[in-house]
């Protein structure tokens, strides 16, 4: 099939869902280098090797699985026009996601309250590299969040309707990666210390 056939609308949408895995692209190599730079210094003579995890991280972890299986059926139940349960799991995954960020912040909180602080001379190299890890995925499930919304808003005014369910399908591919983001940063802070 040549690249350049199809409806002009097509290849709008393609090129949306290109830009998509562009960036997701992109913050997999930045996530990469993060984790990259957090082995090699957890050689340094003042690593925190007996760091354990809060316990609001395990909490984020199922709620944020349990979001991408929300929009997963949302999707789903939105490309079958099944509408309103379509809506009531958009709503179930934000509220997943809201709270998957609650509990991340719960997590410092954890953190700070057990002695380890982020910044400043309390501060170590391992606490700096959570800090600075967990809260840029949490920045980008605040991203997947808004797009939540506007996934919400949009089925509300009833655009994803006849096939044209692109920007559900973009939302949910985004979601899922930061689900993904997580799921793999947890293993990573769980068992690299």
């Amino acid at each position: 099939m040549d690249l350049t056939e199809g409806s002009e609308q097509s290849k709008i949408n393609r090129a949306k869902k290109n830009m998509l895995w562009f960036g997701i692209i992109s913050l997999t190599m930045s996530f990469a280098g993060l984790t990259s730079a957090y082995v090699v210094s957890k050689e340094r003579p003042d690593w925190i090797g007996e760091f354990e995890m809060p316990q609001a991280f395990y909490i984020s972890l199922i709620f944020i699985v349990l979001s991408s299986i929300t929009i997963h059926f949302a999707k789903s139940c939105i490309s079958k026009n099944n509408n309103k349960v379509g809506m009531l799991l958009l709503f179930a995954t934000l509220f997943l996601g809201i709270a998957f960020v609650f509990f991340q912040f719960q997590g410092f909180s954890e953190i700070v309250a057990n002695g380890y602080y982020f910044t400043g001379s309390e501060s170590s190299i391992t606490t700096s590299f959570i800090y600075l890890v967990v809260l840029l995925h949490a920045a980008h499930v605040f991203a997947a969040v808004i797009s939540i919304l506007v996934v919400i808003y949009n089925h509300f005014k009833q655009k994803y309707k006849n096939g044209k369910t692109l920007g559900i399908e973009l939302a949910a591919t985004f979601w899922h990666f930061v689900d993904v983001v997580w799921v793999y940063l947890f293993l990573f802070l769980y068992f690299v210390r």
